[in-house]
């Protein structure tokens, strides 16, 4: 199982990157195509990260269904070869519209980060299944820690340099994958394609028939939308404090996906094993309510590089929850639950971005009442807050 595992680490990894790669090139490829000063391109990028999102929230229970259906296999291999063919269309992108499409297109296929988390799901214990969904955590950290490292060093050769680097990525995932990639769903855990489970409503529906899986479902729901505030303004958000470059924006994003990678991947079985899943749910909440705090009002760019990987310390909340909930939930039903959290991610990722792009917008503009780029983590400060009182609330764990 280790080529495959490889694989379905590649291809995460491959997916995060793809996003970090075009963070830094974002904000000045946004100025080229639609002639825009900084403030209006970071809610251009809101738009495209929302209409990423809408599809994501569409299609991840049915990507999730459809894999608890045919397999795991034939889903990852389908989704990266539409992966490598929309990044080509982007780069060839000569207006605002095409852009969108392409990011749409995207949102398909990045919905199948679901059967990723259905594969660890497959090949694990119970009691293993919260560390593996902390590989899985992991490798999206290592990607973004090489992804805005290349596309910060591409950025030198165009705006359109890191999307051929993303399709080349995808494609070579691809013949790799094809070649070492096994099927993991057993054929007793196989079951009938359901038009009423493969829709983000009825697949809502479902899961939230157990109290303890709904309640997660909505904690889960406001941490995404909370932690969407690094992707949707980052970039922006160190341009406008720091006056940070691209090379510098990617120098930062990496900093934090090494960090990110290193607590996801290593140190979260250490604090489940003295903190317990709830300890280490509430653990995280309470670290990101101070890093948010910190990051709204740092003035030093200095500090900001140096602060930002401990940030990553408080990225333990999903996979403790994700961990919970797969033991609640039944063998054959794991591509269904992977996918409704791929859809609640979505979900907060399509509104996140425009509260978010909106609220920088309002505070990093030259005429602003007041000048905060920040004060989108404000908001975020407020939502580990929510967390805290809808998981305190939650009952506890019940295996399947």
């Amino acid at each position: 199982m280790r080529l495959p595992l490889i694989f379905v680490i590649a291809t995460t990894v491959i997916d995060s990157m793809g996003i970090g790669l075009i963070l830094p090139v974002l904000p000045s490829l946004l100025r080229e195509v639609a002639d825009i000063p900084l403030a209006d391109a970071a809610l251009y990028g809101g738009v495209l990260v929302t209409a990423f999102a809408f599809m994501q929230f569409i299609f991840g229970p049915i990507i999730g269904a459809l894999s608890d259906r045919y397999g795991r296999r034939p889903i990852m291999l389908i989704s990266l070869l539409v992966m490598a063919l929309d990044y080509i269309v982007m780069a060839l992108a000569g207006a605002f519209w095409i852009l969108l499409v392409g990011r749409m297109i995207g949102g398909v296929a990045a919905a199948t980060q679901s059967t990723a988390y259905a594969f660890m799901a497959d090949i694990s214990k119970p009691e293993e299944k919260a560390a593996r969904f902390g590989i899985i955590g992991a490798a999206f950290g290592i990607g973004f820690v090489f992804g805005p490292l290349l596309g910060g060093l591409l950025a030198e050769f165009g705006t359109r340099a890191p999307f051929y680097a993303a399709a080349a990525l995808a494609a070579l995932n691809l013949v790799f994958g094809y070649f070492v990639m096994p099927e993991t769903l057993k054929d007793e855990n196989r079951r009938p394609l359901s038009l009423a489970r493969a829709n983000p409503f009825g697949a809502f529906k479902n899961v939230s028939t157990s109290p303890l899986l709904r309640r997660l479902l909505v904690l889960f729901f406001l941490y995404q939308v909370a932690f969407m505030v690094y992707p949707s303004i980052w970039a922006y958000y160190t341009e406008a404090r720091f006056g940070w470059e691209p090379r510098m924006i990617g120098l930062s994003l990496a900093a934090f996906g090494i960090a990110m990678a290193i607590v996801q991947g290593g140190l979260i079985r250490y604090i489940l094993r003295w903190l317990g899943d709830r300890g280490t749910i509430l653990y995280g909440l309470a670290f990101n309510f101070f890093a948010f705090i910190i990051l709204a009002f740092v003035e030093s760019g200095f500090l900001a590089i140096i602060f930002i990987p401990l940030t990553a310390l408080g990225a333990v909340v999903t996979p403790a929850v994700q961990g919970m909930m797969s033991r609640a939930t039944s063998d054959n039903s794991q591509g269904e639950l992977q996918g409704v959290l791929s859809s609640t991610s979505a979900l907060a990722t399509i509104i996140s971005p425009l509260i978010m792009t909106q609220i920088f917008a309002a505070f990093a503009r030259e005429d602003a009442a007041y000048f905060l780029p920040g004060a989108p983590f404000l908001l975020s400060m407020v939502l580990m807050v929510l967390c805290a009182v809808v998981f305190l609330a939650t009952p506890r764990a019940q295996p399947a």
